[in-house]
C-alpha cells in the first residue's frame, strides 16, 4: 500500500461539493477540527470539489461533521474500509487484477457512491478491485471494476447494487464473462479513453 493509503487507514470520509468555494471552506474547517491522518482536496469534473480524509474512525467522524452540508452533493463514512479500496484510489490500476474469469462494472453519478459500491463488493466476495475511477474526465460520474470468478463477481455486483441503488445515484451495472482479450488490453493499458486513443494515434 502507498504512503497515502496507509494514512487513509482504517477509516475514510469524503464530502463532494457542488461549490468549489464551499468545499475549500469545509476542507479548512475539517483539517482544523480533528487530527485526521491525511486530507486530500481538489477539483473534479464538472466543477465539483472533493475532500477525502482518513485515519482513526473517531477523528474521521468529527471531521465529517465539521464539513457542514452546504452544497454537498454526496458523502460517505467507511469506518473499516477494505484495504483494496484504498489501493485502488491511491495507485494506478494493476493490469494483473483483470485476469479473472469475469469483469463486473458499477457506474455511479457521484464519487462517494462509487467508493461505497467498491467497498461493499470486495467485502461481499472473493474478487479483486482493478480500479476505482473518480469523476475526472467522466462528467462527475465514477465507476469501479471487480474481477474474479463469475459467481464471485456476480455476488460483488449484487451487493454493491443493493447498497447503492436506494441512493438513486446508481447509473449502470454489468457482468462480463470471459472479457475479450482486446478489451482487457485496453482496460489494462489506460482506463481513460482519450489518453489511450491519443497514445495509439501517435499524438502528443
Amino acid at each position: 500500500m502507498s504512503d497515502a493509503g496507509r494514512r487513509l487507514d482504517p477509516a475514510i470520509g469524503l464530502l463532494e461539493f457542488s461549490s468549489i468555494a464551499a468545499g475549500i471552506v469545509a476542507g479548512d474547517a475539517m483539517a482544523k477540527s480533528a487530527p485526521v491522518s491525511s486530507l486530500f482536496a481538489g477539483t473534479v469534473h464538472p466543477g465539483r470539489y472533493l475532500v477525502l480524509f482518513g485515519g482513526d474512525t473517531a477523528a474521521v467522524e468529527i471531521a465529517l461533521e465539521s464539513g457542514g452540508t452546504e452544497t454537498v452533493v454526496d458523502q460517505l463514512l467507511l469506518p473499516n474500509v477494505h484495504p483494496s479500496v484504498i489501493t485502488a484510489i491511491t495507485t494506478s490500476q494493476d493490469s494483473a487484477l483483470l485476469d479473472g474469469d469475469a469483469l463486473g462494472i458499477i457506474e455511479t453519478s457521484t464519487t462517494a457512491t462509487s467508493i461505497v459500491a467498491a467497498d461493499a463488493g470486495v467485502k461481499a466476495a472473493d474478487v479483486s478491485l482493478p480500479a476505482v475511477r473518480l469523476a475526472d474526465d467522466l462528467g462527475g460520474k465514477a465507476y469501479c471494476l471487480f474481477s474474479g470468478a463469475v459467481a464471485d463477481v456476480e455476488a460483488a455486483v449484487e451487493l454493491a447494487v443493493a447498497v447503492t441503488d436506494p441512493s438513486g445515484k446508481l447509473v449502470g451495472t454489468a457482468v462480463i464473462a470471459q472479457l475479450h482479450r482486446e478489451m482487457r488490453d485496453n482496460l489494462a493499458a489506460e482506463l481513460r479513453f482519450n489518453r489511450h486513443l491519443q497514445r495509439g494515434s501517435g499524438s502528443s
